[in-house]
């Protein structure tokens, strides 16, 4: 089985062959990735997986392919304090990822089917906020799950300014997810075998573009046999903040905006650059065919030019000054968290140093 792009042997790795091949293009989106492990959302017995291009499945839990994701996260274009409601939310891996760009004020839900697949990503994402550096390079919109069928939200829920849905809908239930949005919103959907991306420009304007062959399986219709009644699916209230909670952010921010000028003073000093490390060879290879994982099936882009001119060769990176350096001087040290650093050395009481780290565990 192949995906769209090269195996990666960490998640870092398999971002770069994301970028390389065009399916990450923008600075905010490849943050959002590679501040999120995708090997953290696996089962420990299925992690040497987690860095190829593939689709998961593992009973009711699933993951799309890294290509695929990409591809939603670009197409949203997601910016700070916009309103996203995931379909099909799963294991919370899209959710969190978008809950970086969006920032403290932005609002953040999903609805997902199964209650089990439901405690896997509250699982996840609290694995995330207490062990994850990234945390702290981030205010982070925290996603909210609730239980349900997506194709019975209630009719007076709010809209929202960005939707997904991760499960191939139906042409009957176009109409239903566009309903969904805010006039200027965006729907990314699989819709008639295409990953599809809907902008409402007016009350009853549409635009509609087509990204990518994909093959999803399809949204689970409601079964009403037991009681012959719809179970309508309440979001979660858009929730105001406490002046506590805002306190934080505020705190943070300034405590952020402190070390960017220590670093810069330090950098205005003449303090070097840290040395850049030589990259491992990679692999281009061009691919237009790709086969499919679980019901699941995605094509590659046409390769440029200079891909074909290059295509099945191994091609090296520009060798930096240091790569003749030993193997053992090679290897970097472990990233230090500045901002943990900063607070813990404040003069305050131990649990208000906590409640600004989010009582996070590292």
């Amino acid at each position: 089985m192949g995906g769209a792009v090269s195996a990666g042997e960490d998640n870092d790795e398999l971002i770069d062959n994301l970028k390389e091949a065009q399916y990450i293009r923008t600075e905010l989106v490849e943050q959002a990735f590679r501040a999120i492990d995708r090997a953290d959302y696996y089962l420990e017995e299925f992690k040497d997986n987690a860095y190829k291009d593939l689709a998961w499945k593992h009973g009711n839990i699933h993951l799309s392919a890294p290509c695929i994701y990409s591809e939603v996260m670009e197409a949203l274009d997601l910016q700070p304090g916009l309103s996203f409601l995931n379909l099909g939310s799963g294991t919370g891996y899209l959710s969190s990822m978008v809950g970086l760009i969006l920032g403290p004020f932005g609002v953040n839900h999903g609805v997902e089917l199964h209650s089990d697949v439901i405690e896997y990503a509250k699982q996840k994402l609290d694995f995330f906020i207490k062990t994850s550096d990234s945390f702290d390079k981030f205010e982070f919109c925290e996603p909210s799950f609730v239980i349900g069928n997506c194709l019975e939200i209630s009719p007076d829920c709010t809209q929202y300014d960005r939707v997904y849905c991760g499960a191939g809908v139906q042409k009957e239930h176009e109409d239903y997810m566009k309903n969904l949005l805010k006039v200027g919103g965006i729907l990314v959907m699989p819709l008639e075998e295409k990953l599809t991306k809907i902008t409402r420009t007016g009350p009853s304007a549409w635009e509609t573009k087509k990204i990518l062959a994909v093959s999803f399986a399809p949204l689970i219709q409601p079964n009403h046999a037991d009681s012959g009644k719809s179970r309508l699916v309440h979001l979660p209230p858009v929730a105001v903040r406490s002046l506590q909670d805002l306190a934080r952010i505020a705190i943070r921010g300034t405590i952020k905006k402190i070390i960017h000028q220590e670093a810069m003073s330090r950098a205005g000093n003449g303090l070097k650059n840290p040395p850049r490390f030589k990259r491992r060879r990679v692999r281009r290879r061009r691919m237009e065919t790709i086969v499919f994982l679980d019901k699941e099936v995605f094509a590659s882009r046409i390769s440029s030019p200079s891909d074909d001119n290059n295509n099945s060769e191994d091609v090296e990176d520009e060798r930096p000054e240091e790569e003749e350096t030993k193997p053992s001087e090679l290897k970097p040290d472990p990233p230090v968290n500045f901002l943990r650093e900063k607070v813990l050395s404040l003069p305050l009481p131990d649990p208000l140093k906590y409640y600004l780290l989010y009582y996070r565990e590292k």
